[in-house]
């Protein structure tokens, strides 16, 4: 053989092999334990017999790693040799990172060589330690160190024969079945064989690449204060087992900005790198691509990452980068990270499909955008916030380097990880922040932080903001970020399609992105610190003048807006929310120049004078508190009306035309004593009554919402009955009586249950009911008995049970 080789041999179930350079089907070790900081002495350490290669190879390649910069151990003279090795010598291996063995002839035929290699076996199967072993196998054959066979085998012999003079036979015994193990573990590890070498040089020249690609895989810097990673490095490396070594595993990470998806990722990376000859992280992909030449620039960084040496023709394209890759790549199990991938033109750039890679392969995808990873990956782990307890010891160490708060700032330090809401940047940006001022200045800064949020982190925050592509989703977010946090998602879309948006493609985006979220009641959410982001952006269009910004929502502002009259058409929306009891009186000349406000929400707001003055393209109006209704009121573009806690005991004499109006909620209404006239609203889709404890007449015209999906009639306590009609409403989908104590009858056999979800709780039952048709499958039926007896359950609704109880079974 006349070149230097890796040699595959059969695999291997030892841990030197795990550890080591992988096997021909290498396994891959997650180790459960948190791995400390290793302060290494030496790089590598020597093992070899002297009398064979000192002189010769050995030196040779102890110069030529020293020549590249790697701090050598090499056993010399000065060591006072003798029957076992010293501590010196035990301190020293334990020290090094990489334990180079260099096996010869007659390396067996040496105690203190096998005392060496045996503590370096020690060292790279002791889970603390993760010290890498690399065989060199000169001019014998790993065989015959596995079997200790050959020339290798006669100078073992030799030595076993000299022990039997000096120690007992069955000591004897006990030491020959150890050595024999590790030699047998050492052989079985992936190393270098030469044989017959022609070129030494060359040999040597690759095994020093070998050391220096493997020392340059120094771990990434993960934090100072790595709070709360270990847990989470656990859950992503669950999603990463079992890897059949066949197969190329791709696992995304999502979130938002500030969350800790990077952080994270580096610690997966330097957790489980160590099985990866191949290996690479590319950060800020997003940044670095935005860049001219940017993303040729990772390519290059990842073909030198995974092959160790540079490239000589350099790369002119994308494309042309793209197609070195494949055909480099796709033999290499290699480990990747893509760090904040932000469009799928980049991530296709580095991870075009799993054909580009080898078997046994990793691919990690970190990035806010959860569509770029749908379809794509096998897994896609989600970012979660920090609990209470992470997010004062993270804030702590940063604000005053412990692991909680001292005494006299514990109190406003949870004030200010609450306004962090477990996010670790701000956390971290305010701990630092914070740190060694006076508990005066921390309130300061808290004051202002509720107005004008940290720079620093609005800035990380801001990027999925600037990454949108569509201004209609920029608006939306704003929208969301401003006035409907809280609000069902559904009512939210036809509000904001009645403004042309693209409401329902633009929240799924804005979800997809972190930017928002929706919970399992179908709310709409946002993280606080991402709120004031949005907000932040609209204070920004005037800083000094906030009658010219699009969106008023911070009451000093706004009731300074409303008193002076000066607000201008950019207003797109306004909401000014009073506690009970400190109403405020304003005109509605206020309005007069907002021309094109779309989104009205006023609480405990007194409004006096025309209403002539408010804008025709108003959508929304929310005003909870109102005490009267107001005439020459423009409802022709209204797409929701929401008036809850009105003191109104008939809501319009007049009925006017309201073709747009999709929703009316007119919840806790508590004078109110019949409903309005619905023949005027053709296209109401939800209409909520909710403990409306006066009302006692429901209009008949309520048969005439042909396309109305929702009808809440909760704690109507004086309703008596339904209108016929109701049971005519084809297009009902629920229908929700619970409360309603003097409903004694409903004309069951009338109900459209092909279509209708029915709910009710009468005096009668007692008990809750959901009626579920046959075509309705994918309503939940629930049941609530309060220990009544069964026979009060109407007929009609056994079958509906009975087919609920066969879904859960």
């Amino acid at each position: 053989m006349d070149k230097i080789k890796m040699e595959d041999t059969k695999p291997s179930t030892s841990s030197s092999s795990k550890l080591g350079l992988p096997t021909t089907q290498p396994e891959i070790v997650y180790r459960p334990e948190p791995e400390p900081d290793r302060v290494w002495i030496h790089d590598v350490f020597l093992s070899f017999r002297g009398e064979d290669t000192r002189a010769c190879f050995t030196s040779h390649l102890c110069a030529d790693l020293q020549n590249a910069g790697i701090k050598v151990f090499i056993d010399d003279n000065d060591l006072q040799r003798g029957d076992h090795i010293s501590p010196s010598l035990y301190r020293a291996i334990v020290q090094s990172q990489i334990a180079i063995i260099v096996f010869s002839i007659n390396y067996a035929d040496s105690r203190w060589c096998l005392d060496e290699l045996e503590k370096i076996t020690e060292c790279s199967t002791h889970t603390r330690l993760r010290q890498v072993t690399l065989p060199v196998f000169y001019h014998i054959d790993p065989s015959e160190v596995r079997h200790q066979r050959g020339e290798f085998g006669v100078a073992f012999q030799r030595l076993l024969n000299r022990m039997k003079n000096e120690v007992s036979f069955t000591l004897g015994r006990e030491t020959e079945r150890r050595w024999r193990g590790i030699l047998c573990r050492a052989a079985d590890t992936a190393g270098f064989v030469i044989l017959n070498s022609r070129n030494e040089s060359e040999d040597i020249k690759r095994i020093v690449d070998e050391v220096s690609h493997l020392l340059n895989k120094t771990d990434l810097f993960i934090a100072h204060n790595p709070v709360g990673v270990e847990s989470r490095v656990q859950d992503v490396i669950r999603l990463l087992q079992p890897i059949p070594s066949k197969d190329v595993l791709l696992l995304g990470m999502w979130g938002m900005g500030g969350i800790g998806k990077t952080t994270i990722a580096k610690a997966i990376y330097n957790k489980i790198g160590r099985n990866f000859k191949n290996r690479s992280f590319l950060a800020n992909i997003r940044e670095v691509g935005e860049k001219m030449a940017g993303l040729v620039g990772l390519q290059e960084q990842l073909l030198f990452d995974i092959c160790k040496y540079k490239i000589t023709m350099k790369i002119p394209n994308v494309e042309s980068g793209i197609e070195t890759l494949q055909s480099i790549l796709c033999h290499k199990k290699v480990l990747i990270v893509l760090d904040d991938v932000n469009t799928l033109d980049q991530l296709y750039t580095f991870c075009g499909s799993r054909r580009w890679f080898g078997p046994g392969s990793i691919i990690i995808i970190t990035t806010r955008d959860i569509h770029l990873l749908k379809g794509r990956v096998d897994s896609i782990y989600k970012m979660t916030i920090m609990n209470e307890s992470e997010s004062i010891e993270l804030f702590s160490w940063n604000a005053f380097k412990q692991a909680s708060p001292t005494e006299d700032f514990d109190r406003i330090s949870r004030n200010v990880v609450e306004y962090s809401e477990g996010l670790p940047l701000a956390l971290e940006v305010l701990g630092s922040y914070l740190y060694n001022k006076t508990e005066s200045e921390w309130d300061l800064v808290l004051e202002k932080l509720k107005r004008i949020p940290n720079n620093q982190v609005q800035k990380k925050l801001r990027i999925s903001y600037d990454g949108l592509n569509d201004d209609d989703e920029q608006e939306i977010f704003l929208d969301i970020a401003c006035f409907f946090i809280g609000m069902d998602k559904n009512d939210v879309i036809l509000v904001l399609n009645g403004c042309g948006l693209s409401a329902e493609i633009g929240i799924s985006v804005l979800v997809g992105r972190s930017l928002v979220t929706v919970d399992d009641n179908n709310i709409l959410g946002m993280h606080g610190l991402m709120r004031d982001m949005g907000r932040e952006i609209i204070r920004e269009e005037s800083p000094r003048k906030p009658e010219e910004r699009s969106r008023l929502w911070f009451r000093k502002d706004v009731i300074d807006v409303l008193s002076r009259e000066n607000g201008k058409e950019g207003v797109l929306g306004l909401a000014l929310k009073l506690s009970r009891g400190n109403a405020h009186y304003f005109s509605t000349k206020a309005f007069e120049k907002m021309q094109r406000l779309r989104f009205l929400q006023l609480d405990e707001v007194k409004l006096i004078g025309d209403f002539e003055y408010v804008s025709r393209d108003l959508r929304w109006l929310s005003w909870n508190g109102l005490s009267q209704m107001p005439t020459n009121f423009h409802r022709e573009n209204l797409v929701s009306i929401e008036l809850e806690n009105n003191k109104v005991k008939l809501l319009w004499k007049k009925i006017p035309r309201m073709e747009k109006l999709k929703i009316l909620n007119l919840s806790h209404s508590h004078f109110l004593t019949r409903s309005p006239d619905f023949s005027s609203m053709p296209n109401l889709e939800k209409l909520v009554l909710k403990d409306c404890p006066l009302l006692s007449e429901v209009s008949p015209t309520i048969g005439h919402l042909n396309k109305i999906l929702l009808i809440n009639l909760e704690d109507c306590i004086r309703l008596r009955s339904l209108p016929r009609s109701i049971y005519e409403l084809k297009s009902l989908k629920t229908l929700l009586l619970s409360g309603c104590l003097n409903i004694e009858k409903l004309e069951e056999e009338k109900v459209e249950f092909s279509t209708t979800l029915l709910e009710y709780y009468t005096a009668r039952t007692r008990a809750f009911f959901s009626v579920v048709s046959s075509k309705s499958i994918g309503y939940i039926s629930r049941c609530c008995y309060e220990g009544f007896s069964l026979d009060v359950f109407p007929s009609i609704i056994w079958p509906w049970m009975l087919r609920y109880a066969l879904i859960c079974i």
